[in-house]
């Protein structure tokens, strides 16, 4: 490669790293004149960056959004993150499993070899979440820009198994933001005619058009739209599990902390330990603890030790052990 051609290169990826670069300082960087700086601005341009020049006390250059998408510059670290990105994004439940894979391909074609066996060494064998649904990219497309422009959003809503029947009205809401969550996407909206906050999965969302009058942002309970829709989908309306528990299990601490990511583990002792777990319901928090088949003792709350009790006299009875207390 010449000299101005690698140093157009270099030009180019000093202005993608900062919104505003002096004049001064990028022929600094790049050892050469303020004047080359321009003649190499200008060859920018001609090849369709709009790079503007910026007014001020030392002045400068800001590269800018375009109509059309030039060539794109990364660096070695940018473009090995990239590309992991991609090979990811089949299991983000956003239906760009197609688009991610054609773009990865592009971007592995034109990579130096360095940095194409760094990448080959790096395979990402995701797995989708059970159960999730892909979004059309349109949608996230459509819901997300009701939530920035602040407008209210009318839409189908698909409720999968419901009796065949007249459509149901579509759903008014004021879309404050979109969360990814566990391999889904979903909406939290203040809902107008139900006048409470709800969550909608995006997979079962069909946008109408056009979107309906600017709103006031409302604040959102807690001040964390992901934090919200965390507990919602768990069942509570707080952060965390709705029920939670904190138990003595008779097993070392090594074997539990790699099977409760959502809680906490205290070693008490060498084949002991403290577990303190969560769960939709008190019901489901004893059958996360039977997995473990373990002896357990509750330390609190209360409602923890009756729903054990509650289950062992129903498993009981099942087995014909009648006569449990």
């Amino acid at each position: 490669m010449s000299a101005p051609s690698s140093r157009l290169l270099s030009l180019l990826s000093l202005l993608q790293a900062r919104r505003d670069q002096p004049g001064d300082a990028l022929a600094d960087r790049l050892g050469v004149s303020p004047r080359t700086v321009r003649r190499d601005v200008d060859r920018l341009r001609e090849l369709g960056y709009p790079v503007r020049a910026v007014m001020g006390p030392a002045g400068g250059y800001r590269l800018e959004a375009g109509a059309d998408l030039p060539p794109l510059l990364f660096d070695d670290e940018q473009a090995v993150a990239l590309a992991v990105a991609l090979q990811a994004a089949a299991t983000g439940g956003s239906g760009v499993a197609e688009g991610a894979a054609r773009a990865l391909a592009t971007l592995r074609q034109v990579m130096p070899a360095r940095l194409r066996g760094r990448l080959d060494a790096v395979r990402v064998d995701a797995v989708a979440a059970p159960g999730s649904g892909d979004v059309e990219p349109a949608v996230l497309v459509a819901v997300s820009a009701a939530v920035r422009a602040r407008e209210v959003l009318r839409f189908d809503h698909e409720r999968p198994g419901a009796p065949d029947g007249p459509a149901a009205a579509p759903r008014r809401v004021e879309p404050h933001a979109v969360v990814a969550r566990a391999g889904r996407w979903y909406l939290l909206a203040w809902d107008l005619d139900r006048g409470d906050w709800r969550t909608f999965r995006l997979d079962r969302v069909r946008p109408r058009v056009p979107t309906g009058p600017r709103f006031a942002p409302r604040e959102v309970p807690g001040g964390d739209a992901a934090a919200f829709v965390d507990a919602r989908t768990r069942g509570g309306d707080g952060p965390g599990w709705p029920c939670t528990g904190r138990v003595l299990l008779d097993l070392p601490a090594a074997r539990v902390a790699g099977l409760v990511p959502d809680g906490s583990v205290e070693p008490v002792g060498e084949h002991r330990c403290r577990v303190v777990l969560g769960s939709w319901s008190w019901t489901g928090l004893v059958s996360r603890l039977a997995a473990f088949d373990a002896d357990v003792v509750v330390e609190d709350p209360p409602a923890l030790r009756e729903a054990l009790a509650r289950t062992a006299r129903r498993l009981a009875a099942a087995g014909g052990e009648e006569h449990l207390p």
